[in-house]
């Protein structure tokens, strides 16, 4: 059994586009191309020990890897989008050879090719928007007002202020997200699609605020200037609004292209 996998960083057109001079992927191994039915994959040659399902398992667990290796992948998929048209597919997506790759290739030629026209002419945005959290003080028992001695129930005043925080977060919650589907419905009238992703792991953000919005635009090219624009006149007081971008279409070429697999 082979040690080595065939990483698959993302799909193409076969136009004839020559790779870009030198460029590397994970563990700095050189990226190389499998041309079959009209598509061209972007690969790299990849140790099991690393990528293999069990390795990645635990790997993935390991935020200072997955880091890295979102980097490096990250890193090919923008230098091959400069060539042209790409769909990138998920991070870690390894086969167990080059000839699996060409079987995928050949097997969806025809979805990869829907992918690719929809993205033509395309880049995806970034936009998160944050909020700060409201704190409640529910650890503040010791600063409570004595219990009510006519109701003989101790920790009554700590529950009635426990009950208020809860309900103060809640409508502060309830106003921001409120703000953030006014500020999406706006870029989504400019976009020609658009995806909404779960809120990031605090651990990933490193911050604690409210992450209320996620969402990801794709942008005919020309409409590119307006939607920053629109993100800059929409920004408000009490949210922090992140504009990222443009990159390659992940969010739009990910799901749908339907590749994966393991080694």
């Amino acid at each position: 059994m082979t040690d080595t996998g065939t990483y698959l960083y993302a799909i193409a057109r076969d136009i004839g586009a020559e790779l870009p001079p030198g460029l590397t992927g994970l563990l700095g191994a050189p990226v190389r191309t499998i041309a079959e039915a009209g598509l061209v994959a972007y690969v790299g040659t990849v140790p099991l020990a690393q990528f293999g399902e069990d390795a990645l398992k635990r790997n993935l667990e390991d935020l200072a890897w997955l880091e890295a290796t979102a980097r490096a992948h990250h890193q090919v998929v923008e230098a091959v989008a400069e060539t042209g048209p790409v769909a990138p597919v998920r991070l870690v997506t390894v086969y167990r050879g080059d000839e699996q790759i060409r079987r995928l290739l050949r097997e969806r030629a025809e979805e990869f090719a829907e992918v690719l026209a929809r993205v033509t002419g395309r880049r995806e945005w970034g936009v998160k928007i944050y909020a700060a959290a409201q704190r409640g003080s529910p650890d503040d028992a010791g600063t409570a007002d004595p219990p009510d001695s006519a109701a003989g129930r101790p920790g009554t005043a700590y529950l009635k202020r426990r009950r208020t925080n809860l309900r103060t977060r809640e409508e502060a919650w309830r106003r921001a997200v409120s703000r953030a589907e006014r500020i999406d419905s706006v870029l989504a009238g400019i976009a020609v699609a658009r995806r909404h992703h779960r809120a990031q792991d605090p651990q990933l953000s490193g911050r604690d605020d409210w992450m209320v919005l996620n969402g990801a635009y794709l942008v005919d090219d020309e409409r590119g200037e307006e939607f920053a624009a629109a993100v800059a006149a929409l920004r408000e007081p009490e949210l922090e609004v992140q504009l990222t971008g443009p990159w390659a279409p992940y969010s739009f070429t990910i799901s749908e292209s339907g590749a994966g697999g393991t080694a």
